[in-house]
């Protein structure tokens, strides 16, 4: 597009692993590669379960009602011989809302289930644009109701329930934090957001700064945001739940965690909707990662910049849930 910017600089670390996921992704995602992209090993399931196995974790599949009457799967996933009570983490997973599946990210979410003796739920939310909005935020609500609704019997303590995601998963964990604060419930003692998508107006300086370049461009968030939202993207007619930015009133949600990098496309909004959680009174904590491109922490975690923004993911949770 020709109104696009200078933007900041990669980190030479970044840049040189960006180099290698160029070969393998497209900077820009349409509409048409949708189903060849579903069909490629996005979330690395196969890899994914090895590691599960392999660090003692076992994982069941429940289905359950959701927006419609639809069904969907949650999977939850504990150590092997569990006993007692501890934390939930409810998990959405990231895809832009048209790709990915339930384990993509979950991974994260591991050593914090194994130090706190909690439980992860994960859900499998329709993606769009076969299912448009409001099913994704709906489904995800559906979940976390239901892990909510379960606590006894899946050993979480229903004072520390936990909400988080990466990227449109950061979204979705945000517009569900949104429900369960209208609806009066589930209570969540935070959310955590990771580089969240959050905006479909597509006007941010930062949208214009990352175009054609990088991962998860301008071109892949309107791609992705139109999918949703069809017509109604970037008009008045669209709801805070599918675009949390939009949401003029924060008061009353949970103690949130935001971050991202300094040279992707939702620096801008990630950073606008941590203000207005701190002008709602909202404690809130933000990072802004310099030289990050959108995911770094997943295509490059030996990075230095990577191993920072994970461990201050960390030591977030490790607070919140002392």
């Amino acid at each position: 597009m020709t109104d696009t910017l200078a933007r900041p600089p990669f980190d030479p670390e970044l840049e040189a692993a960006l180099a290698l996921v160029g070969d393998q992704l497209p900077p820009t995602l349409t509409a048409d590669m949708i189903p060849l992209l579903r069909e490629s090993p996005v979330s690395g399931e196969d890899e994914i379960f090895s590691v599960l196995s392999e660090r003692g974790f076992t994982w069941r599949d429940v289905s359950i009602t959701s927006h419609d009457d639809g069904e969907i799967v949650v999977s939850v996933i504990e150590k092997q011989g569990r006993t007692g009570t501890g934390p939930g983490f409810f998990h959405t997973h990231g895809g832009g809302m048209i790709i990915g599946n339930r384990w993509l990210g979950v991974v994260g979410f591991l050593d914090w289930a194994e130090r706190y003796n909690g439980v992860i739920v994960t859900v499998e939310y329709r993606l769009a644009p076969e299912f448009p909005d409001p099913y994704p935020v709906e489904d995800c609500y559906a979940g976390l109701r239901w892990a909510a609704d379960h606590a006894d019997e899946l050993g979480i303590d229903p004072t520390r329930l936990l909400i988080g995601g990466g990227s449109a998963g950061g979204g979705l964990a945000a517009g569900t934090a949104l429900l369960a604060r209208d609806r009066r419930g589930p209570e969540l003692i935070g959310q955590l957001l990771i580089y969240p998508m959050l905006d479909d107006r597509d006007a941010t300086v930062s949208t214009r700064q990352i175009d054609g370049i990088g991962v998860w461009d301008r071109g892949s968030n309107l791609t992705g945001w139109t999918a949703l939202l069809g017509d109604r993207r970037g008009g008045d007619d669209v709801s805070i739940y599918a675009a949390p930015a939009r949401a003029t009133d924060l008061s009353g949600l949970p103690p949130a965690f935001i971050d991202c990098g300094s040279a992707e496309v939702f620096r801008d909004e990630d950073v606008a909707y941590a203000t207005k959680l701190w002008e709602a009174g909202v404690h809130a904590e933000l990072h802004v990662w310099a030289g990050g491109f959108h995911g770094f922490d997943m295509f490059a975690p030996h990075a230095a910049v990577a191993q920072a923004m994970l461990a201050a993911r960390d030591n977030w949770v490790n607070r919140l849930l002392a």
